[in-house]
């Protein structure tokens, strides 16, 4: 941290409020307006000075959150770790949190004991205290993102060298970042994911402690941690996140159950992950969209496969229960780590499903499927796998894969309404005929 911060003013630096989403700049305004201080803050200027569009800007300012909703009718308080308060402009959420400040060691200082605390690790369990501007920006995790733009004078205030650090490529913690690590264990996964979204290199204090800590991830809910892997692999850096992750180690705490196969990079098993990654990033490349249930499903391909055999050879059970009972024994392990929703866990386990239908079909039944509302992302799962199968499946899956191409390719296109030709409409009846009217009370003399 510097002892005063750079202030760098509006003719020496290239954001302009142009380039701020207009639901931004009404929150700041409003604040300020108000009396209040009032900042874009964090990634969104980070993202501004690379000339990157900000997914997504976050306000700071020093008014209280429940003093921020009373100017704000489309506000609602949310958090219980750090209150903050989320401005509704239809989908888009403008984030707007307090200033933060520093703990107090001090046992008799109720008041701070009241608003924070921590386990026996050192991870925040509750952290609403709040602070001045200097002492937010020494809680932030990296130096870039130390950085506040002024609406009042739209100067950006630096108070840790970050400028310096994106002109130089490093990626640096503020503070120590063992410590860092320990108040929030997903700090180590946010380092990987700027690294590789920025192109930045991890300065060695920011590197360094990641394996030793890299278990503390247990300790994080579940749910947060498919937050993070969504940030993680559906943002166009999947593949060179999953290498990165895997060599810190951090991969194998978010899919335990995978660990194995990292062992072995030249096997199956790993070959279909890194494809996987490497498939989920020229998709968004290209501006094609993706579904998690389609990752996961990749993901925990092999772990099924591993349980089914299990099941077969321990049970005797017939190949659709096996895949059935294996299915919820690898998504209720999963769950323990990353808790994937089930709009994404019933897609991928039909995408498994389908696996076994597909190599079946014949007659008929090969008419269904191509209908089927999940068969193309089976069809491209199946080219997945045979695209990095094994050699004694290798022949098996291309035949299968190829069979399935050519029945696209001969499949008679649905019908098509003539565009001058009026759809019919279906009329939709009253059930129980006209509701009555009740009669009204009768007017009192």
């Amino acid at each position: 941290m510097l002892a005063k911060p750079l202030i760098i003013p509006r003719d020496q630096h290239p954001v302009s409020r142009k380039d701020i989403a207009e639901p931004a700049l009404k929150v700041l305004y409003r604040l300020h307006n108000a009396g209040y201080e009032a900042y874009l803050v964090g990634g969104c200027v980070r993202d501004l000075l690379l000339d990157i569009k900000p997914k997504d800007f976050d306000v700071a300012t020093n008014a209280k959150p429940e003093q921020v909703q009373k100017l704000f009718r489309n506000c609602r308080l949310v958090g219980r770790r750090f209150r903050l308060a989320h401005i509704m402009f239809g989908r888009e959420i403008i984030e707007v949190a307090t200033f933060r400040g520093h703990h107090s060691d001090d046992e008799e200082n109720e008041q701070a004991q009241k608003h924070a605390k921590s386990n026996d690790d050192g991870m925040l369990l509750r952290d609403n205290v709040y602070g001045s501007i200097e002492e937010d920006a020494q809680r932030r995790d990296f130096t870039v993102n130390a950085l506040y733009y002024n609406i009042a004078d739209f100067s950006i205030h630096d108070f840790a060298n970050g400028v310096r650090d994106i002109n130089n490529g490093v990626l640096r913690m503020i503070g120590d970042a063992e410590t860092r690590y320990r108040e929030d264990p997903v700090r180590m996964l946010r380092a990987i994911r700027f690294a590789t979204k920025l192109s930045m290199r991890m300065d060695p204090s920011v590197a360094d402690p990641i394996r030793k800590h890299a278990q503390l991830l247990q300790n994080i809910p579940a749910a947060r941690l498919f937050e993070e892997c969504l940030k993680l692999f559906t943002a166009g850096k999947a593949l060179a996140n999953f290498e990165m992750l895997s060599d810190y180690h951090l991969f194998q705490q978010l899919f335990p159950q995978l660990k194995n196969y990292l062992k072995a990079p030249e096997e199956a098993p790993y070959q279909l992950l890194r494809q996987t990654f490497a498939d989920t990033d020229k998709r968004i490349a290209k501006g094609l969209s993706i579904t998690p249930a389609y990752l996961f499903a990749a993901l925990l391909w092999w772990p099924l496969q591993a349980r089914m055999e299990e099941l077969m050879f321990e049970s005797g059970l017939p190949p659709v229960d096996a895949m059935n009972i294996a299915a919820a024994d690898v998504i209720g392990r999963q769950m323990q780590s990353v808790a994937v929703p089930k709009r994404f866990t019933i897609p991928a386990r039909e995408i498994w499903q389908l696996q076994q239908r597909l190599e079946r079909a014949k007659g008929k039944r090969v008419k269904s499927l191509l209908g089927h509302p999940r068969f193309r992302a089976a069809y491209d799962f199946l080219l997945l796998r045979s695209a990095t199968a094994t050699p004694l499946e290798q022949k098996k899956l291309n035949q299968l894969a190829q069979f399935w191409t050519d029945q696209q390719e001969h499949a008679p296109a649905p019908a098509a309404t003539p565009d001058n030709e009026e759809q019919p409409t279906k009329r939709r009846g009253r059930r129980g005929g006209r509701r009555r009217k009740k009669p009204g009370k009768p007017a009192s003399s």
